[in-house]
C-alpha cells in the first residue's frame, strides 16, 4: 500500500498566469500492526492541468465535438488520461509532465516531488452557473505494473484579471543575462512581478471614487435621489449607498438586491429568445415610510465569481432596485385617533401602493488570491491510497 497526499503549498486559489506548484508525497507507510512489511513498487507518476466545461442541455446547444469520437486510448486503462471519468469537455490543458519511473519505496520511506505549471492566461475563470461550468483539476496519475492506473485530482479556482495578457518582463530585465542553474528562481520572481501587477492594477481600478447621482422617479413624479461613490468594486468588498427621499411621491418600502445575469450567446441558445438566469447574493429590505436618508452595505462574497466574458456565456453584475411608493400623499398615509385627552397617530388599514424597479450596472473584479483561499471550498491537500 502506497498513500499519496498532493499539497498546494500556497492556497487553492490562483490568478490565471500565476505559476501553480504543488508537493506531491508517496509513501510506504510502516503500520505498528504489520508483522511483515515488504517495498513498494510504483512503475511512473505524471500529473497535468486540465479545464472541464459543462453545460446544461436544457439551456445551451452547442456544435458536436472532435472529443465524441471513439478514443480506444480514452479507454484504455493504462493510458495517462486525466479528465477520465470527467462530465463534459477538456477545453483546456497543459502538457504532462512525468514525476518519475520505476520509484521504490522500502516500509516507512516517503519521497517527495514538486510539480510547477503556469496557468494559461487566456483561459476561463472557474465558474458554477446555472447554464454552464468551468473547473480546474490537476490531475496526478500514477501505476503499478501490471496494474490499471490510479487518479488523484486537486480542484483548485482560477480568477482571470483582464489586462494581465499583456504584461510583458522590463526592458532591462529582458535583456538580462539568464543563469540556467537559477530558471526556478527566476520563475517566481517573474511569478512575484505578476502578482504585484495584479494588485497595481485591482488598486487603479478600484479605488477611483467621484459622485454619482441618480433621480428615482415613478410615473407620477420624483421620489428622491440615490447616491453611490464608485462602481467598479474587488469581490470581498461592500457596495454601499445612500437615499434622499426628498421627492414629491412618498416612498414606502425598498429593497436593493446584488445579482449576477448569466446570459448564453446568441449562436449558443438553445431557444431563440431565452431568458437570462439571475442569482442574487445579497440583499437590504427596508421600510422607509417619513424617512429622509436611508443607506445599504451589501458585501460581494469572496467566493463569487467576478465578471467575465467567453465564446459562450458572459457574466454581468448589477444592483437591483424595487421601490413600493404611495398613490396617495405623505400627509394621508396616518390617521388622527378619536381621544379627546391625547392625539394617537396610526397607520391606515389600506393604501394604494405603485411599485416600480430599476437597474444599475456595476464591475466586480478579482481580488488577491491568497485572500480567496480562506474562504475556498477546495482543500489544498488531497490524497488517495493505491
Amino acid at each position: 500500500m502506497i498513500e499519496v497526499v498532493a499539497k498546494l503549498g500556497r492556497g487553492p486559489v490562483f490568478l490565471a498566469g500565476e505559476m501553480l506548484e504543488c508537493v506531491i508525497t508517496f509513501t510506504n507507510p510502516l503500520s505498528p500492526a504489520s508483522t511483515s512489511a515488504s517495498s513498494e513498487m510504483l512503475a511512473w507518476a505524471s500529473a497535468q492541468i486540465h479545464c472541464q466545461f459543462h453545460a446544461s442541455e436544457n439551456r445551451v446547444a452547442l456544435p458536436p465535438s472532435d472529443g465524441s469520437k471513439h478514443d480506444v486510448q480514452a479507454e484504455n486503462e493504462t493510458v495517462f488520461v486525466p479528465n477520465r471519468g470527467e462530465r463534459g469537455q477538456c477545453i483546456l490543458s497543459t502538457p504532462p509532465k512525468i514525476l518519475f519511473c520505476d520509484l521504490r519505496l522500502d516500509p516507512g520511506e516517503s519521497k517527495s516531488y514538486s510539480y510547477c505549471e503556469t496557468l494559461p492566461i487566456d483561459g476561463p475563470p472557474s465558474f458554477r452557473g446555472q447554464s454552464v461550468k468551468y473547473v480546474y483539476k490537476l490531475t496526478i496519475g500514477c501505476q503499478r505494473v501490471n496494474s490499471p492506473i490510479k487518479l488523484l485530482r486537486v480542484p483548485f479556482r482560477v480568477l482571470v484579471l483582464h489586462g494581465l495578457k499583456d504584461y510583458q518582463c522590463p526592458q532591462d530585465e529582458a535583456v538580462a543575462p539568464s543563469n540556467p542553474f537559477l530558471e526556478e528562481e527566476e520563475g517566481l520572481k517573474k511569478d512575484s512581478r505578476l502578482a504585484d501587477l495584479a494588485t497595481d492594477l485591482l488598486m487603479a481600478a478600484t479605488s477611483r471614487r467621484s459622485l454619482h447621482l441618480y433621480n428615482i422617479s415613478s410615473s407620477r413624479g420624483k421620489v428622491g435621489t440615490f447616491c453611490i461613490f464608485k462602481t467598479v468594486y474587488k469581490i470581498g468588498e461592500d457596495v454601499i449607498g445612500t437615499f434622499n427621499f426628498s421627492g414629491d411621491i412618498p416612498c414606502l418600502q425598498f429593497s436593493v438586491s446584488l445579482q449576477t445575469e448569466e446570459s448564453i450567446q446568441e449562436e449558443f441558445q438553445r431557444r431563440r429568445g431565452q431568458p437570462v438566469s439571475f442569482s442574487t447574493h445579497a440583499r437590504h429590505q427596508e421600510a422607509c415610510l417619513h424617512t429622509g436618508q436611508s443607506s445599504f452595505s451589501l458585501p460581494i462574497p469572496l467566493s463569487s465569481t467576478p465578471g467575465f466574458t467567453t465564446n459562450i456565456v458572459s457574466l454581468k453584475w448589477r444592483l437591483h432596485f424595487e421601490f413600493v411608493t404611495s398613490g396617495e400623499s405623505a400627509g394621508t398615509c396616518l390617521v388622527r385617533g378619536s381621544q379627546p385627552e391625547a392625539v394617537t397617530w396610526t397607520g391606515v388599514e389600506q393604501i394604494e401602493v405603485d411599485t416600480f424597479s430599476w437597474d444599475l450596472p456595476i464591475k466586480v473584479l478579482p481580488t488577491n488570491p491568497i485572500l480567496a483561499s480562506y474562504v475556498s471550498q477546495f482543500s489544498s491537500t488531497n490524497s488517495i491510497t493505491i
